[in-house]
């Protein structure tokens, strides 16, 4: 395995068991024996000890899910996830708004003690590489069947298909996918230096690493510097890819990229970036240890504290 596989996210080399997914007797039968990770709004159910609660496909916090979504086997055990269905918690366990919801909803149904629904960027670096590649997977496929209800070809109700890995059209007969949106996001580096930038929206302090859709058309290489240059205005040279990190909110698969700048000097896209600035392998050391005066440690998890802290190790492959 590559060191950039072990970023958040990475996998686990989990069994997907696609050739199952085609067969509905088999993934009926995997189901009576199986177990199922609930996910009530895009937060799955997690215990005190921060890993995932499976339940039986009977449980009643089950009762009345429309989409069943199968895993795969989890050395031997097949592994599903669905959502709950329409529940309200109490007000004063509702969501938060705020960057980051760090609040439990925990549901009458369920007696784990301290077991609850939570969102997943609170609890990503918590998990372990199983339970983290299960529980991304779940989230994704289950946002997109919340989102993708209708045919884009004729308009009409789809339903799931093929253990919830596909949704067709009873109307029209046209097949859908899942969706992943690709997202360069890069490490631009000018001799010792790093450019950071800060998107307005952001938590006061926070800086991270510019990144940007990819267009339809557009390699990844020429995404990194198409987005670089419209951002900051800086002029790249040479791209390399470095690792990938599924990044499912709501659908992204972030593509980490190396990018050789050949001019230092910043012109700000101010609907884009609030602020952007080169900062050097001493102060991004000053950073991490939390003892910046103006930039924040960034996120744990995240494939840009990943790259960052690579690129301070020099254990980029």
């Amino acid at each position: 395995m590559r060191f950039a596989e072990t970023v958040t996210f990475g996998g686990s080399g989990l069994d997907r068991a696609a050739a199952l997914r085609d067969d509905p007797d088999v993934i009926a039968a995997l189901w009576q024996q199986g177990q199922v990770l609930p996910v009530w709004r895009g937060k799955p159910l997690i215990g005190n000890d921060l890993a995932p609660i499976w339940v039986a496909p009977d449980h009643v916090v089950l009762d009345g899910a429309s989409t069943t979504l199968f895993l795969g086997l989890d050395d031997g055990m097949a592994r599903f996830a669905c959502d709950v269905p329409d529940w309200a918690p109490e007000p004063a366990a509702g969501l938060r708004p705020g960057f980051l919801d760090r609040s439990v909803q925990v549901h009458p149904a369920i007696a784990d003690a301290g077991a609850g629904f939570q969102e997943l960027r609170a609890i990503m670096t918590e998990l372990t590489p199983r339970a983290a590649e299960l529980i991304v997977t779940a989230k994704a496929m289950l946002q997109w069947h919340l989102t993708h209800g209708f045919c884009a070809a004729c308009g009409s109700v789809s339903q799931p298909a093929k253990a919830g890995w596909q949704r067709t059209c009873p109307a029209c007969g046209a097949a859908h996918f899942p969706r992943t949106d690709p997202v360069v996001i890069m490490l631009v580096v000018h001799g010792n230096r790093l450019l950071l930038g800060r998107s307005p929206a952001w938590p006061e302090g926070m800086y991270s690493l510019l990144a940007g859709f990819v267009e339809p058309g557009e390699t990844l290489e020429a995404a990194v510097r198409r987005e670089v240059a419209e951002e900051s205005g800086i002029q790249v040279g040479a791209v390399r890819y470095l690792a990938s990190q599924p990044w499912p909110f709501p659908a992204s698969l972030m593509f980490g990229c190396r990018a050789e700048a050949v001019t230092d000097q910043i012109t700000l896209d101010p609907v884009e970036l609030e602020d952007a600035t080169w900062i050097s392998r001493e102060d991004l050391l000053r950073v991490m240890a939390g003892q910046h005066p103006v930039i924040r440690p960034p996120r744990q998890g995240a494939i840009a504290q990943f790259l960052m802290t690579a690129w301070l190790a020099d254990t980029l492959d």
